[in-house]
């Protein structure tokens, strides 16, 4: 089990400042369809095939070491998602490194708080894990998705990303 986090949800909400925000909690086996229809509508990239595919990475996402994928729910769907990646790291005073990837918030529940409630819940296991920081990259070029990851403390341009891409040939880049 994840510190910090129970794999019940405590409802979708909780109330701050007389407002409900979302809550973010840890995915569960039973979320997979949700899950899997958030990312149909989302514009990042198409989904794993066939079913038995998806049902055996979905395992292995659930189950392994290192990794907590947090979801917002918005009624009986998942408005939000985004999955944690932490690794040990033998510099920075043995503290680890922690990455963030697929940060996705369905198009008709973005700016109500979902986005937010699970980064933030990403970003407080990563510091309940003693990393060191956490690296995010995104490719989306609107203003807006900047601005929220600025807001939630990461800082544009302190580092390079680079990315290698899959040869499209077996054995290419061995052959370069």
């Amino acid at each position: 089990m994840t510190p910090g986090f129970s794999a019940r949800s405590l409802g979708s909400k909780i109330v701050q400042q007389g407002a409900e925000m979302p809550i973010a909690r840890l995915a569960q086996a039973a979320d997979l369809e949700s899950l899997l229809d958030l990312f149909r509508v989302s514009e990042v990239s198409s989904i794993a095939d066939p079913t038995e595919r998806i049902e055996r990475i979905w395992s292995e996402t659930l189950a392994h070491e290192g990794l907590a994928l947090f979801v917002s729910e918005a009624g009986a769907r998942i408005a939000a998602t985004c999955m944690l990646i932490t690794a040990p790291n033998l510099l920075r005073g043995g503290r680890g490194h922690g990455f963030l990837e697929n940060v996705v918030t369905h198009p008709e529940h973005r700016g109500q708080g979902h986005g937010r409630a699970v980064v933030q819940a990403a970003l407080t296991e990563a510091w309940s894990r003693n990393c060191h920081h956490v690296l995010l990259q995104s490719g989306r070029k609107d203003p807006g998705v900047r601005r929220f990851y600025e807001s939630l403390g990461f800082e544009p341009g302190v580092r390079v990303g680079y990315v290698a891409r899959r040869p499209t040939q077996p054995n290419a880049a061995a052959r370069s």
